[in-house]
């Protein structure tokens, strides 16, 4: 079963500095019905203006994961972690026990794109802990590229839980499998362009929730750069 939800389907939020479309409940937004897809509890499309951010604020028991588009993001927490992150880069955060951080836009003159996604850990009680990994742009092409896996490795950040992110670009008419066993889920986001997934279109920005599928045949419609993250 795939369920599109298309880009125009999201909540919006707009307090000026920051401008967010939710995949999923956050904040003042609630939808009992749209609380989460298996361990996935949030996937944020926010975009920054210059100099602007979240003060400091806590987590607890949550994994969280942003990958940045354009621009640049500064992270910095109570651990004594402090790291500006720009595409090409992720940076995780085990919020375990607790965690106090800030975020902002670090540019005077440019504007900040990032998906931020948060994930329940397979624990909880966890000892905090933060990550920046770099994975190679130029890798992207034709792949499906791991940058994020609960066992991590060399440019792959690890995560406390049992999925693995992905990120693709595919040319038009090209064409990538995805096999996976039919009792696992898959979340697909399409950053840019266009593609179809078991002959099912997606466009910019619009996300696909697959379950009890053995398979994925993954078109480019035309030039497309999308995200892939298998759930349990």
């Amino acid at each position: 079963m795939i369920e599109v939800y298309p880009a125009e389907s999201r909540y919006t939020s707009d307090l000026g500095w920051l401008q967010s479309h939710l995949s999923f409940s956050f904040g003042e937004y609630y939808d009992a019905k749209n609380a989460n897809f298996s361990v996935m509890r949030v996937c944020n499309d926010d975009f920054l203006v210059p100099n602007r951010g979240f003060g400091a604020h806590p987590h607890s028991d949550m994994e969280i994961v942003s990958v940045v588009l354009s621009g640049s993001i500064r992270h910095e927490d109570n651990l004594g972690h402090v790291a500006i992150s720009s595409f090409g880069e992720v940076q995780r955060m085990s919020a375990g026990t607790g965690v106090i951080h800030t975020e902002h836009n670090p540019s005077s003159t440019e504007e900040l794109n990032l998906l931020q996604m948060w994930f329940e850990p397979h624990t909880r009680g966890l000892e905090p802990s933060y990550q920046t990994s770099r994975f190679d742009p130029d890798q992207l092409q034709g792949r499906l590229l791991p940058i994020v896996s609960q066992q991590g490795a060399e440019n792959v950040a690890s995560i406390q839980q049992d999925l693995t992110i992905y990120l693709s670009k595919l040319a038009a008419g090209e064409q990538i499998a995805f096999d996976q066993s039919s009792s696992r889920k898959t979340y697909l986001f399409v950053i840019d362009g266009a593609c179809s997934v078991n002959g099912k279109t997606l466009l910019p920005r619009d996300a696909a929730r697959v379950e009890q599928e053995s398979g994925l045949s993954i078109v480019a419609d035309q030039d497309v750069f999308f995200m892939l993250i298998d759930l349990p």
